[in-house]
């Protein structure tokens, strides 16, 4: 089950608003690691598939270690600081769909590259849900998946 504010969500735009109004409540500092952050909230955002191979790069993880995703991937970011953001459909389908949020950062901004401030996500309807398969951005230009970050880290 969703949290409260994503119950009514039933489609990836108003899930995404939901994560980025939370994302840019107060001065914009609290990020989106409620996504992510744990087991649970994997279950809720993510698709099963995603979240399962996360459970699998946890487990090979150290304790004490970061895990292969040691930032923000919902703002980019190590300090997240989200100020706007705007949200638009790349590759909308029935079963499928392909999101792009960009952000700007209240601070003049720390993503060097245009390509830094915008943030994709891959979505899959199962279950009768919009679900997060995939988040993909970018680092001074240089792309990053959360998927291939963890399944990556399964082959070291």
């Amino acid at each position: 089950m969703l949290p409260h504010d994503l119950r009514a969500a039933d489609d990836p735009t108003a899930i995404l608003t939901a994560i980025y109004s939370r994302v840019t409540t107060g001065k914009g500092d609290g990020g989106g690691a409620f996504v992510i952050q744990t087991r649970a909230a994997r279950a809720n955002y993510l698709s099963n598939s995603l979240a399962t191979l996360w459970a699998k790069a946890d487990a090979r993880t150290r304790k004490g270690d970061t895990g292969p995703v040691d930032f923000d991937p919902v703002t980019n970011s190590q300090d997240p600081d989200v100020k706007s953001f705007r949200i638009g459909a790349e590759k909308p389908g029935a079963d499928r769909a392909t999101m792009a949020v960009t952000i700007e950062a209240h601070q003049s901004d720390a993503r060097s590259k245009a390509a830094d401030k915008t943030i994709r996500y891959d979505f899959v309807f199962e279950a009768g849900q919009w679900k997060i398969d995939d988040i993909k951005g970018a680092v001074d230009g240089s792309p990053w998946s959360v998927r291939a970050l963890l399944v990556d880290s399964l082959k070291h």
